[in-house]
């Protein structure tokens, strides 16, 4: 890592990634559809926002080859400084032969490793696992993972979980979506395992209707100056939470959402509080 992003790579909390050994920092970034793009001028843009991302020390990014051009932009956009960055990704087939030739894709623009591969919403699971653990052997890949957007998998990737196979997990989580809360985040944190949160803004619905300045005023002691900090802050909260992932589209978006990942963390009352907001977003 060059100097001048040890400089900046205090401003994220840097937090245990489970009982990996990986150390991760606690605000990163998701590319679903803001790096599916192609052009010149569009991947530039995306690099402007990979840039903040490594400026502000939020150097944690999840694709997936579900979303389209990401994982080739992304790639593109940390040429030559591969190193400085944490990479998770996905598998996402019922196919093993396709499962392979992602996986030989995906390890082609990553310099020839992966630090988190995943297991795109257990699509094939066990399958897919087996080809994940090879790579893992081999060295190329460091970690192990599996991801559901939907609830209604919960029982099924808690059954991933006790199994032994994954060393972390993704699922949604914020203040609208707390089932994980239940079963998902204490089995986690009984094992060890990674925990990656995405959809920390309900894929927008919670920040259509942002509460007013007023409202966030008993957080700004917190540091919280916008709604979607206040939703981030919310979920690193919990420990048990290592990274948050949001997508943005906007490099300046990018820089506020790193200013969550720096502590005070919020209380109960406080958590209670985003709570009692959320629920009139």
């Amino acid at each position: 890592m060059n100097a001048g992003l040890k400089a900046c790579a205090t401003t994220v909390e840097r937090r245990p990634f489970g009982r990996t050994g990986l150390t991760v920092p606690a605000v990163g970034m998701g590319t679903w559809q803001t790096f599916d793009v192609a052009g010149a001028s569009a991947e530039s843009h995306a690099r402007a926002i990979v840039d903040r991302a490594l400026e502000s020390g939020a150097n944690f990014f999840d694709s997936s080859p579900m979303y389209g051009e990401a994982e080739r932009v992304l790639g593109r956009a940390l040429e030559g400084r591969r190193g400085d960055a944490v990479v998770a990704t996905k598998i996402w087939t019922a196919s093993a032969a396709d499962a392979r030739r992602q996986a030989a894709r995906a390890l082609a623009l990553y310099d020839g490793r992966i630090d988190v591969y995943q297991v795109h919403n257990l699509v094939a699971c066990q399958r897919t696992l087996d080809i994940i653990d090879e790579l893992k052997a081999e060295g190329r890949v460091r970690l192990s993972g599996a991801t559901h957007y939907s609830e209604a998998a919960l029982g099924e990737l808690q059954r991933v979980m006790e199994s032994g196979r994954v060393d972390a997990i993704q699922v949604p989580y914020n203040p609208r979506q707390r089932e994980v809360e239940r079963r998902i985040l204490p089995l986690a944190a009984e094992r060890g395992l990674g925990v990656i949160v995405m959809r920390p803004f309900a894929e927008g619905a919670l920040t259509r209707r942002p509460p007013a300045a007023r409202d966030l005023a008993p957080l700004e002691p917190f540091g919280v100056t916008t709604w979607a900090q206040a939703l981030l802050k919310w979920i690193l909260s919990d420990g048990r939470c290592h990274v948050a992932i949001p997508a943005t589209s906007k490099p300046e978006r990018m820089l506020e959402n790193a200013a969550a990942g720096r502590p005070p963390w919020f209380g109960k009352k406080e958590r209670e509080l985003v709570v009692r907001l959320a629920s009139q977003a």
